[in-house]
């Protein structure tokens, strides 16, 4: 059974910074590409960034890029977000997410 369980979220001044954590098991995590998705209250889902399985691809949505960094530790079998330059905006639940399941998430809350 695939189980991802997020953690790091919290609350954080704007320009602030967190960094969120994505302990995965049941499933081999070095073959799986891994991305992490947020829902921000009233709003849809939206993708934020992914990762290859070798930790090497990464991708990002326009709205991140240049604050967020995707990573993955194989050896840990652990997914992480750095989240840099915090805009309220950014306020939302995290997921790590693996093909289509999802963990049960990590508020972030950016507010001063």
């Amino acid at each position: 059974e695939v189980q991802l369980v997020e953690s790091g979220g919290g609350l954080v001044q704007p320009g602030g910074s967190l960094r969120l954590s994505c302990a995965a098991s049941g499933f081999t995590f070095s073959s799986a590409a891994m991305y992490w998705v947020r829902q921000a209250p009233g709003k849809g889902l939206e993708w934020v960034s992914s990762i290859g399985n070798g930790g090497t691809v990464t991708s990002y949505a326009d709205s991140v890029k240049g604050r967020f960094t995707i990573s993955k530790d194989n050896a840990k079998n652990t997914l992480y977000l750095q989240m840099n330059s915090l805009k309220p905006e950014d306020t939302a639940v995290y997921y790590c997410q693996q093909s289509n399941v999802r963990g049960q998430g990590t508020q972030v809350t950016v507010s001063s």
